[in-house]
């Protein structure tokens, strides 16, 4: 009524007096507006849009737009983003403008070009102080103190463009992205990567399938069944450049790959810049950093791991993480040794001895050998321990477990005994669980949600939960037009996972999320997206991920900020986070509007494009969008 009352008394005022003091009449305008909307946003607590209930893309309002009183009619709503982002991809290699650059709070210089493939935690000038001993200096070893960490922005190569879109990224990646020829050389004769011009070029060869990746995984479907949904989520370890994991994807198969850093030059490198799920890893004293009975096979084809060393440690550690019932199959030394012994450049009688040893360990784990053909052998899990607990009573090694948790598996040491399934009543049954076949087990209720075995967690709830990303992944497709354009997006990382649900809206989209459970959370969970179908690792966020710059398109980070406020800084992890985005790449952080806004004062300084846009239940909640476009730089754009 104040506000009202006044305006009309300036309207009935004389236009001589108005006009010897119009810029008293815009100041009270303006106070008076200003005033108002200060009112208003007190008592939404903390709404910054008055725009209808619902959301979508005419709820995206910026937050300098939706608070600052910039103009003499502020207004509290907007139809549209002041400032939109473009979420396009531009670049190939040449013909850049240069973007004028917004004023920052503070602006992070780009790292020297040395640190352009630089992966904290496994860092090879710091492995090198760690023992040879079982390849424990190429695990995990991230800075110790903060005084290690880079504060600057890791550099993409000169030249860097956007690679293919899939399928083409499969078989073709750009020269300039992984400059290393390496692997040309070292692997010529296995037809693994080859350089055409300004591209390289992956055959799909491998150092036991000549005929190519999709030809001996044919083979391998001759003997287990790889084409009915019973099989959906594969390891391979010391895979290489990954053809395995890239031509399983056709079969609806996907493969989690591994390899040490720099094994081979950039091999895990390689295997993303193609499209493929991949991380740096290795077998040496730590778990795997997945939980038990995870997949549904895994694979070693002439990856030069050790089976038989160490009381069979190394196949221990695959039986904990292969589901009941899971296969493993090898390829390479020793198997068929008779045909190919001299071309090893080895003995007989220890080529021979080393395949002894593997069977022995593999029948101490209660497996049965289902076949072995030419150059690919494979056993099988037992589906329940009932018969193995009655044959360790006579065969004491290797025990049974007893204390250590099955699922832990962030720097916990890998034990010489046996990961015992759970219970059950009768010889024919499954433990843990039967899992339904791909891909009705995406959205079936998950056997340790069903059987109550994750506290608090109810059937109802992953429901729900499903049901809740498909709204959250439909809002994001309309506020960033280009997330539903194929080729977009093909690596996805969804950094707090939970139940996998954001993974399993984008399951018909062309594209592959790593699910990140972070330890500091609900670590359960990650059980609950292997048997989904799904694939992750566990992650501490206040460390580095175990893969290179550049791996993935897209990040989506739900409440980790949250999560991690208190633990480590803010700038820590998005430092990470810039480190692991692709040039142009695109990040959607869900959070509280409070933790929002501060992310964003030092996001504007790391070279990145942002906007808050509202929830899409509405500008009344208080949990905000923070979307960010990566701006394309690169070694020497040094003035952008």
């Amino acid at each position: 009524m104040a506000v009202g009352a006044t305006a009309a008394k300036l309207h009935l005022s004389s236009a001589a007096a108005a006009a010897r003091r119009p810029s008293m009449l815009h100041l009270v305008a303006v106070a008076a507006l200003c005033s108002l909307s200060y009112l208003l946003g007190i008592w939404h607590h903390g709404g910054f849009s008055a725009s209808p209930a619902g959301g979508g893309a005419g709820a995206a309002v910026s937050i300098a737009t939706a608070v600052s009183c910039v103009s003499p009619t502020p207004t509290l709503s907007s139809s549209s983003p002041s400032s939109p982002l473009d979420f396009a991809a531009h670049h190939t290699a040449e013909g850049l403008e240069e973007e004028e650059a917004a004023p920052r709070q503070r602006a992070y210089d780009a790292c020297p070009a040395k640190y352009s493939e630089y992966t904290p935690c496994e860092d090879v000038e710091r492995s090198l102080k760690f023992s040879r001993d079982r390849l424990v200096y190429r695990e995990r070893h991230c800075p110790a103190s903060d005084a290690e960490r880079l504060r600057c922005l890791v550099p993409a190569p000169k030249g860097y463009r956007n690679p293919f879109a899939w399928p083409a990224s499969r078989d073709v990646a750009w020269f300039a992205n992984v400059p290393h020829k390496e692997l040309t050389v070292e692997k010529a004769v296995q037809n693994w990567i080859r350089v055409d011009g300004d591209k390289f070029r992956f055959p799909g060869g491998g150092t036991m399938f000549p005929r190519g990746a999709g030809a001996y995984i044919d083979d391998i479907g001759k003997i287990i069944p790889l084409h009915d949904g019973s099989i959906r989520t594969a390891l391979d370890t010391g895979c290489g450049v990954a053809s395995w994991g890239a031509y399983l994807l056709s079969r609806n198969i996907l493969a989690m790959s591994f390899a040490p850093r720099d094994s081979h030059e950039a091999q895990v490198q390689f295997a993303l810049e193609r499209g493929v799920p991949a991380m740096i890893g290795v077998l040496a004293s730590n778990r795997l950093t997945y939980p038990a009975r995870s997949f549904d096979m895994a694979h070693c084809s002439r990856c030069l791991i050790p089976w038989q060393l160490y009381d069979g440690l190394y196949l221990i550690e695959i039986d904990r993480v292969l589901r009941p019932g899971g296969y493993w199959i090898l390829s390479g030394p020793p198997i068929n040794w008779k045909k190919h012994y001299k071309g090893w450049a080895r003995t007989t009688e220890d080529l021979n001895e080393e395949q002894q040893a593997i069977e022995a360990v593999a029948k101490s784990l209660c497996w049965k050998k289902v076949k072995e053909v030419g150059d690919i052998a494979i056993w099988q899990k037992p589906t329940n321990h009932i018969h193995c607990k009655t044959m360790h009573k006579v065969i004491k090694s290797p025990r049974f477990c007893s204390s250590q948790n099955p699922d832990a598996a962030w720097y916990n040491k890998m034990e010489a005994c046996i990961t015992p399934l759970p219970e059950v009543s009768d010889i024919k049954e499954v433990a843990g669980g039967e899992l339904k076949k791909w891909p009705e087990r995406l959205t079936a209720v998950p056997p340790r949600i069903a059987s109550g075995s994750i506290e608090g967690v109810t059937e109802e709830m992953f429901v729900e939960d499903t049901e809740l990303w498909k709204k959250r992944v439909g809002h994001y497709k309309s506020v960033i037009s280009q997330f539903g354009q194929k080729g977009r997006y093909r690596n996805l990382l969804d950094m707090n996972a939970k139940f996998g649900g954001f993974a399993a809206a984008l399951v018909r989209d062309p594209v592959w999320v790593m699910n990140m459970v972070p330890t500091v959370g609900n670590s359960t969970t990650l059980g609950v997206i292997y048997e989904r179908g799904l694939i992750g690792s566990y992650q501490d966020w206040c460390e580095g991920m175990s893969t290179y710059p550049r791996t993935y398109d897209l990040i989506h980070a739900d409440s980790v900020f949250t999560l991690y406020n208190g633990r480590c800084e803010m700038e820590n992890i998005l430092l990470e986070m810039d480190r692991i985005l692709r040039p142009e790449g695109t990040v959607i952080i869900r959070d509280d509007v409070d933790l929002l806004v501060k992310i964003k004062s030092i996001a504007d300084g790391m070279r990145w494009n942002s906007q808050i846009v509202d929830h899409e239940d509405g500008p009344l909640v208080r949990e905000k969008l923070l979307l960010v476009v990566k701006t394309y730089w690169t070694l020497g754009d040094n003035e952008q």
